[in-house]
């Protein structure tokens, strides 16, 4: 389930309500604003915790478009459902321009935007699971890239698959042997040593992070953030 909050943001009581009803009875946590500057306010203090956003375009004080501008200059990602009375082609593609992910025009079927807002957010979830973080070091498995706190940083293939085996034993004491088997494959009939080499030149791309790649003596080496 969801960790975090969807920001319904309307200023009509009664569709709040029922926006509401709908997503906390398919287990969600809900934040609600009534008009534009109440949303912003909500976003700000909540801004990790926020995980989508239900927007209404015709709001009293800032509209949806004004909302939806300081929401994108801060957060490029947060998915952002527009809710609008106006089905106007013109006014769907400013949206598109500002950042809005997705429109659902009023009046439409409490089950179809549950269903929408699902889609999205297993959508973003998986891309948010693409790339994990260890102690400042991102891996992008889909880019087999690596990433020093946001800065990519250049590795061999082999130095990639090393790290990336390592990082997915976290905690576990891995032998030569088996860091030789899983890594370098049964194939590979050097010796042990070709490991240390390479621990030497990972460790020292790594910078600072390097020190999580722990020598264990007589066994082999270990990731450990600590």
């Amino acid at each position: 389930m969801l960790q975090g909050y969807i920001l319904v943001v309307d200023d009509e009581t009664r569709m709040r309500k029922l926006i509401k009803d709908f997503l906390v009875a398919k287990g969600y946590s809900i934040l609600e604003a009534e008009d534009g500057e109440k949303a912003i306010e909500i976003y700000e203090q909540n801004q990790s915790k926020i995980k989508l956003i239900l927007l209404d375009v015709m709001m009293p004080k800032l509209d949806g478009w004004s909302v939806l501008r300081q929401i994108r200059q801060k957060d490029k990602k947060i998915p952002i459902i527009m809710l609008t009375a106006r089905g106007e082609e013109q006014d769907e593609l400013f949206g598109f321009e500002l950042g809005v992910d997705e429109y659902i025009s009023k009046p439409f079927s409490p089950k179809i935007l549950v269903a929408r807002v699902e889609a999205i957010l297993r959508r973003t979830g998986e891309e948010e699971n693409k790339i994990k973080d260890y102690g400042g070091i991102q891996i992008d498995k889909e880019g087999r890239t690596i990433s020093i706190d946001g800065k990519q940083i250049e590795l061999s293939l082999r130095e990639y698959e090393l790290l990336t085996y390592l990082v997915e034993n976290e905690n576990i004491a891995l032998s030569r042997d088996k860091i030789l088997n899983n890594v370098w494959n049964y194939d590979y009939y050097g010796d042990s040593r070709t490991i240390d080499s390479h621990i030497k030149k990972l460790r020292h791309k790594l910078g600072k992070r390097g020190k999580y790649i722990k020598t264990m003596r007589g066994i082999g080496y270990k990731f450990e953030v600590k």
